[in-house]
């Protein structure tokens, strides 16, 4: 067949658009292999007033106005506290409380630093005032544009206490206002409620994913004479991925539950770590085929590993104690429709071209050395504490 030939195949083009999605997901985790931008907003409600502490992350405000006044990498408490007025000054002029259609204008409290699993955290507390509200508020808007200027994926996790319950909302630069009614809600609203955090985390838990498609990468392929050859059902390709995906699910789901219910806990630097010497394990597999058909136990094992990454998520979200059950199932579920999501795009791709040249080259064996190479990356910075990559 002629270059031009090929060129036109239909084949080749579909080859070239699996390539092309595996590429894009490949190159996007090289400016994420530490946890994503997030910040920890908690609002309390009482007659006419607001209470709210919010945690964001220092290297971000570092980013936004500067705070390593002498350049050396490390950001001081004196440091921080020479600019406490320039931190609450950028940070409340980002964020719009409202209550029942009335504006409450906010004033920074108190200055205070934390740790969280990724680092460390500035501690605002502050308050708003609702002059024209003189009992319990009802609706409750919150306008948050934090960041969204300088980086895009940035989400707000909000936390809403009131009357004992506690409500959980996603601001994110595609939905920065909200409105909250603070009647107790629902059951079925504090499940969607966390599925959606569930759905968000496995879209943007780029290690996670990439551990997961190392494992299918060869589930349209069989090993024959050393080599890799297209399958030839499709309910065998559609098994191998059900063993992958189940066992991955099962294993993160069994650890998550028992980090998250305080059974068992491991330092965050040594479980992220791991997750990202398993995802090079996973991608090494296709190269020297070490699992094998055994690759649903590959899953397995190191799905143990990634339920505690789930699970430090949940951690900082603040699980309410009285709907833990709730939140962990619901959590779970929206981790797995964005797994289904994945497989739903990546399979029927992959079948169409499991017999051609560019799948087994190009996509099974070149995307396996890029992805050792990220996830090289990612092991280095993690378990070093360090930033190879800008």
């Amino acid at each position: 067949m002629s270059a031009l030939h090929l060129l036109d195949d239909p084949m080749f083009t579909r080859g070239r658009r699996l390539l092309g999605l595996l590429v894009l997901l490949l190159l996007a985790p090289v400016a994420l292999a530490h946890k994503p931008s997030d910040s920890y907003l908690t609002l309390q409600t009482t007659a006419g007033e607001i209470r709210g502490q919010w945690d964001i992350a220092l290297r971000d405000i570092d980013h936004a106005i500067g705070l390593d006044d002498n350049q050396d990498g490390a950001i001081t408490w004196g440091e921080l506290r020479a600019h406490h007025d320039d931190i609450a000054a950028y940070t409340l002029a980002r964020l719009e409380l409202s209550a029942d259609g009335q504006l409450c204008p906010t004033r920074a409290v108190q200055h205070l630093v934390d740790e969280h699993t990724d680092g460390g955290y500035a501690v605002l507390r502050f308050a708003a005032t609702c002059p024209d509200i003189a009992g319990a508020i009802h609706t409750l808007s919150v306008n948050y544009r934090l960041f969204f200027d300088l980086d895009p994926q940035h989400r707000g996790l909000l936390k809403i206490e009131y009357a004992g319950e506690t409500r959980s909302v996603i601001l994110s630069a595609g939905a920065p206002l909200q409105r909250i009614e603070l009647s107790a809600p629902s059951a079925l609203r504090q499940f969607v409620d966390y599925a959606a955090h569930g759905v968000w985390h496995i879209g943007i838990g780029i290690d996670h994913l990439l551990f997961l498609i190392s494992l299918l990468l060869p589930a349209v392929l069989l090993r024959v004479d050393r080599a890799w050859t297209g399958a030839e059902h499709f309910r065998d390709a559609l098994w191998e991925v059900f063993k992958v995906v189940t066992a991955f699910t099962v294993a993160h789901s069994i650890t998550l539950s028992l980090a998250a219910l305080e059974v068992v806990q491991l330092p965050s630097r040594w479980v992220e770590s791991a997750i990202a010497a398993s995802v090079i394990l996973a991608a090494l597999n296709n190269l020297l085929v070490i699992a094998g058909p055994s690759r649903w136990l590959f899953a397995f094992a190191f799905g143990l590993i990634h339920g505690f990454g789930f699970a430090s998520v949940l951690a900082d979200l603040g699980l309410p104690r009285d709907s833990l059950l709730l939140a962990l199932v619901a959590f779970n579920v929206g981790v797995e429709l964005g797994q289904m999501a994945v497989v739903a795009v990546f399979l029927p791709l992959a079948w169409s071209m499991r017999r051609q040249w560019i799948y087994r080259r190009g996509v099974l064996a070149g995307g396996s050395w890029l992805v050792i190479a990220i996830a090289s990356v990612w092991l280095v910075e993690r378990i070093f504490e360090m930033k190879l990559l800008a």
